[in-house]
């Protein structure tokens, strides 16, 4: 599955070093704008302790993790609409993502230049945010005259509905604001506006990236952030991508371990990252479990049994029969296969069945 969640910002604001932590690839990070041009892409695995827990069951041969795709992308600057900087190149890049994740610099830090002098998040936010919102009203306007005429002379149902939809969107743009925070409920309208590919239509996560000393309870940089984005339907992750850098150069997991504690840190702000771009994708893992392989597959919220089988193998969706699932507790629980048929706790299902995360799943076909 290869959706794509796009790492944007202006420059300097550590959208690389980031990118490296995140996929330990060698995207140049450099103190200076317009260091990333052509976008990095790094595949990246996604931490399920849940493989783990029942590999210590199973003993498989392998056991094979979900990832999901990170594309560091160009730093954009103030006039990317009118092709500024890299701005043409930077909205062609995103338009190609399925999520944004938008690093904001929540640090001060003199050796570090910000191309606007001064570090104000909420400042830097509203510079890309007014770029992608003037390029959507481009797309916008360029699609409501004519979808106009065809509502007024040929009295096209789907064309007054189509204009409807775009007059609202228009208006919401105009108000400098996102077109993800406009709600429609109709499957028809809701068909219309994602057709238009708006880039303000994405889901978005702000990174704050913070210094070593907010990495646990942020700063007012960050605060600026929440307020600034409160009814906007997005999410705000804080991280402090230095530290994260000096994180991954540790060989084992106990130095890490050992390094986040001393941090009074639970988890790495990379695997906090990983975990919600994957949902922000809308994103779920089904599993299977066995002597040769315990393996997270990725599905879309909202799969059925038949669209999960498919996603093993096009053959597995197209000659479905049924699923067999057994809840991933119920199997630590009770610590087989074996024991959750006898428990009763073994499920078959149709395909009507609404996979959940985390289902253990087994699939009967017939091509």
């Amino acid at each position: 599955m290869s959706l794509q969640c796009g790492i944007v910002g202006l420059p300097n604001v550590g959208k690389s070093t980031l990118f490296n932590c995140l996929s330990k690839a060698k995207a140049q990070s450099a103190n200076f704008p317009f260091c990333t041009i052509e976008p990095n892409v790094g595949v990246i695995t996604v931490p399920d302790e849940r493989l783990g827990n029942l590999a210590s069951i199973c003993n498989p041969q392998r056991v094979i993790p979900t990832t999901v795709e990170i594309v560091d992308i160009a730093g954009l600057v103030k006039g990317a609409s009118r092709g500024e900087g890299l701005g043409n190149k930077f909205l062609a890049n995103i338009r190609e993502t399925d999520a944004i994740l938008h690093v904001l610099r929540c640090f001060d830090d003199e050796n570090v230049v910000h191309v606007d002098g001064a570090v104000n998040p909420v400042r830097d936010k509203e510079i890309i945010d007014t770029e992608l919102q003037i390029k959507d009203l481009e797309t916008i306007d360029s699609r409501i005259q004519k979808v106009y005429k065809q509502a007024q002379t040929g009295g096209d149902k789907q064309a007054k509905l189509a204009y409807d939809v775009l007059s609202r969107l228009k208006t919401v743009l105009e108000q400098g604001k996102a077109a993800r925070t406009v709600t429609f409920d109709t499957k028809d309208e809701q068909a219309i506006a994602h057709d238009l590919f708006l880039l303000t239509a994405k889901p978005v996560m702000y990174i704050c990236n913070v210094d070593e000393s907010s990495a646990v309870s942020g700063n007012k940089y960050v605060e600026m952030v929440q307020a600034a984005v409160s009814g906007e339907r997005a999410e705000v992750l804080v991280v402090a991508a230095k530290i994260e850098a000096e994180i991954a150069e540790l060989e084992t997991y106990e130095e890490r371990q050992l390094f986040l504690s001393e941090m009074g840190l639970a988890e790495s702000g990379v695997a906090r990252l990983i975990k919600a771009a994957y949902s922000l994708l809308r994103l779920k893992t089904f599993l299977t479990a066995g002597a040769d392989e315990v393996r997270a597959w990725t599905f879309v919220d909202g799969y059925k049994a038949p669209q999960c089988a498919g996603v093993i193998h096009s053959d597995f969706e197209k000659g479905f029969i049924r699923a067999e699932v057994i809840k991933y507790n119920d199997f630590i629980a009770l610590g087989s296969e074996t024991a959750c048929k006898e428990a009763g706790k073994l499920s078959v299902e149709g395909k009507d069945y609404t996979v959940q995360d985390g289902d253990i799943m087994h699939f009967r076909f017939n091509v």
